[in-house]
Formats: structure tokens, C-alpha cells, sequence
């Protein structure tokens, strides 16, 4: 019988990540890579250690994340080059390469993103085959519904094991003295406050997870409809809400954000855009206008790219694509921020706090550890622990190199 998660594991290698005999047979001519690294990093540096035990030094030119790399395989070199990130996970997974610490060397890749090019991005024929495979997994009404459940019907036990009680699957912002709980209700308290909730006021939550915001909305007196698109989510919800005997304020729906047309005080939405994708950008920003009332007020949480960087990795499928979001996309937010515009929606008071973000997946990933090294998810297999754990240092290392940002906005339609 398969693991539970081998339905991502499975999924993601069925993007090309820079196997073939081609390969194999000119692997070693890849170490011309590292000199191209090497004349392109900025800032940071990797001490590597290669494949006949020989070490180099590759950037180091002025200060920035440092990285510890052990290059068992040239040919992890020759994923990296024809696959990207995609090739670059399944060379580690493979033990191709190896790190005391990968977070680092992610950060270094994202901090010098834009100096480094296409050099860490697919090519050619597997770029154009990935790019093929991930517009299967477009989010139209069939495909949204699939995309979701793919990841978060994982389990609601799967992911109680590692997130905090309020299980609160985005990032936390924290202050001094903070555990993950207090950061996390900070987050929702501090996104409600941009919506001025009066008692009696309806709220819209457009993804709402396992029901912790719109649990506390109700507690200020608002009468909330939450959407979500997974069973599990919707199950976990329903319990929390009838235990916290608030189920005459709050109605969960299995609903699809593109078939709600009714009237608002208040939106909110915490990273839920970036399951969206780039052609229904559109459609997330007329929902949002379509249910506010005038006068009302939105708040959004999301995860952005830099804007230099959106076109390539727009067309270019990147690991989490392939692997744990499938039809994921971050956000250009220039470009987000236009849409909202020109439906007369506002957006103001942006607070980012990326750095928020890699503290809260570092928690996640010491949880995730935990609850692996006790047995408690040996249901899921060592395969997926491993991609589950190079997914949480995947993206701390994208936060702390600076190239992705979390933030908070308000948008205010007219009254």
C-alpha cells in the first residue's frame, strides 16, 4: 500500500529534473558551471566540496548568506543547469548533493537572483515540458478543487503534528516573547483590525483554513462566511466552531471563490492568492469587488515575488510547483496592486514582515522533526518526510534572501 503524500511525490517527479544519458555522459564538463556561479554571486559565498574531495571557494565578494555544499555527483550540476530547482531538489533527494544546513545556500540563491539569470532555471526542451506539465494544473473550477485537495487533504492529523493549536498554516507576526500561538493570533488580530468590524457586520473570508480568523471575527461580533475548497479544512472548522458555540455566526462553505455573489462589509484572505495563479488574477480582484460592499473595507495577506524576478519565474516552474503547490503562484504585486486599482479598490497601509515568515517555518520544520523522530507520521513515509522538510528550508531560505516577501494590505471600495 502507498504512504499517504506519495501522491506528491509522485506528482512532482513527473516533472523532467535533468535525468538522461546526455547528461550522464558530459556531467563532469558541468564543473564550468561553478565558474559561472562563481563570477555571479554578489554578495555570499558557498564553500563546496567537490566530487574528488577537492574545496573551493565561489563568491565571497562582500557580505551576504554563506553555504556549506558537499558535491557528491557532478551530475547534480547537470539537473541544476536543464531543470532548475526542480532538477536541484531531486539531485538532493538522490544525495547528489548534500548540506549541514541547505537554508543558507537557498537564501544565497535568492539573494543574488538576479545577478545568477537563467543560470538556476530550466532550459530548453525541459523547460517547455514543465512549463506544459504545470499548466495542466490550471485552477479552474475542476482543476481548483484537485489543486487543493492535493495538499490539504493531506490530513487534518498530518498537519496538527507540526502547526500550532489555532492551526494556522501562514505566517505568523511575532514580538518579543512570543511562542508560535501568541505570533499566530497576533497575525489574525492584527488583519482584523484593518476591517474596522462592527457587531453585526458581515465578513467574507475568501480560504479560510481551519477557521481560527474567522473564529475570532465572530468572537467581535461579525457573522461570517468562510470559503474553502477542502473537505478536511471544512471538517476541522465546523468542530472548532461548534466547541467554541459560535455556530450561529459562522457558515464554513465548500464554495469556490468565483461562484459567491452576494453583499459584504468586510473581505479578508490570508495566503490564499497564491493557489489562484496567474490567469485568475483577474477573477480573484472582480470576487472581491463583486462582494464588498461600497464603503467596505478588504484585507489581504499574501506572498509576493520581487517584480524583477516574476517573469522568469513565471515561466518557469520552480520546485513547489512541481512538488507541493501544484498550480501555485506567487504574486507580481505591482501588478496585483493594478487590478485592485481598476476596480476602484484602494491599497494601503502594506506592512511586509519576510523575515516574519522564515521564523515561523523554522518552527514548522523543528515541529515537523519532532513529530517524525517520535513516529508519528511514519504513515507518510521517509520519502515525503524528506521532501516535506526540503520544502519548509526551501522557503525559509526564499524569505531570508530577501527575493520573496509576506505582507499585509487594505483595500477600501468607495462608498
Amino acid at each position: 500500500m502507498a504512504s499517504r503524500g506519495a501522491h506528491l511525490v509522485r506528482s512532482g517527479s513527473l516533472f523532467i529534473n535533468g535525468s538522461g544519458l546526455v547528461g550522464r555522459l558530459f556531467a563532469r564538463g558541468m564543473a564550468s558551471l561553478l565558474d559561472q556561479i562563481d563570477e555571479r554571486l554578489e554578495i555570499g559565498g558557498i564553500d563546496a566540496v567537490l566530487p574528488d574531495g577537492s574545496r573551493r571557494h565561489i563568491g565571497y565578494r562582500a557580505k551576504g548568506p554563506e553555504a556549506i555544499v558537499h558535491l557528491r555527483s557532478w551530475y547534480a550540476l547537470v539537473r541544476l543547469a536543464t531543470s532548475g530547482s526542480i532538477g536541484w531538489y531531486r539531485a538532493w533527494a538522490k544525495g547528489e548533493w548534500a548540506s549541514p544546513d541547505p537554508v543558507p545556500l537557498f537564501a544565497l540563491f535568492m539573494a543574488n537572483a538576479f545577478s545568477l539569470g537563467d543560470l538556476g532555471r530550466a532550459k530548453g526542451s525541459a523547460r517547455r515540458f514543465n512549463r506544459v506539465r504545470h499548466w495542466w494544473k490550471d485552477n479552474d473550477l475542476v482543476g481548483a478543487r484537485e489543486n487543493i485537495a492535493a495538499h490539504y487533504d493531506l490530513g487534518n492529523d498530518f498537519y496538527r503534528e507540526w502547526l500550532d493549536s489555532t492551526m494556522s498554516y501562514s505566517a505568523a507576526i511575532f514580538e518579543a516573547g512570543d511562542d508560535l500561538e501568541a505570533a499566530q493570533r497576533r497575525k489574525v488580530s492584527r488583519l482584523l483590525d484593518r476591517l474596522d468590524l462592527k457587531p453585526g457586520d458581515r465578513l467574507l473570508e475568501i480560504g479560510c483554513g481551519w477557521g481560527s480568523l474567522a473564529i475570532e471575527a465572530a468572537r467581535r461580533g461579525a457573522n461570517v462566511v468562510g470559503l474553502t475548497l477542502s473537505a478536511e479544512q471544512k471538517s476541522w472548522a465546523d468542530a472548532k466552531i461548534a466547541e467554541a458555540e459560535l455556530s450561529d455566526r459562522i457558515d464554513i462553505r465548500l464554495q469556490d471563490y468565483r461562484q459567491i455573489s452576494e453583499q459584504f462589509d468586510a473581505i479578508a484572505s490570508v495566503e490564499m492568492v497564491e493557489a489562484v495563479g496567474e490567469r485568475w488574477w483577474p477573477a480573484y480582484m472582480d470576487a472581491i469587488a463583486r462582494n464588498l460592499k461600497p464603503g467596505g473595507r478588504a484585507a489581504l495577506q499574501f506572498i509576493s515575488i520581487d517584480h524583477r524576478l516574476f517573469e522568469s519565474y513565471s515561466r518557469n516552474p520552480d520546485f513547489i510547483q512541481a512538488y507541493i503547490f501544484p498550480g501555485g503562484m506567487l504574486i507580481d504585486e505591482p501588478r496585483f496592486e493594478a487590478l485592485a486599482r481598476e476596480r476602484k479598490l484602494s491599497w494601503e497601509s502594506r506592512e511586509g514582515f519576510g523575515l516574519d515568515y522564515a521564523f515561523t517555518l523554522k518552527i514548522w520544520r523543528d515541529r515537523f522533526d519532532a513529530a517524525v523522530a517520535s513516529g508519528r507520521l511514519e504513515e507518510f513515509g521517509e520519502p515525503f518526510h524528506d521532501m516535506w522538510r526540503y520544502y519548509l528550508m526551501y522557503c525559509e531560505g526564499g524569505f531570508r534572501g530577501r527575493g520573496i516577501d509576506v505582507a499585509q494590505v487594505t483595500m477600501a471600495l468607495p462608498a
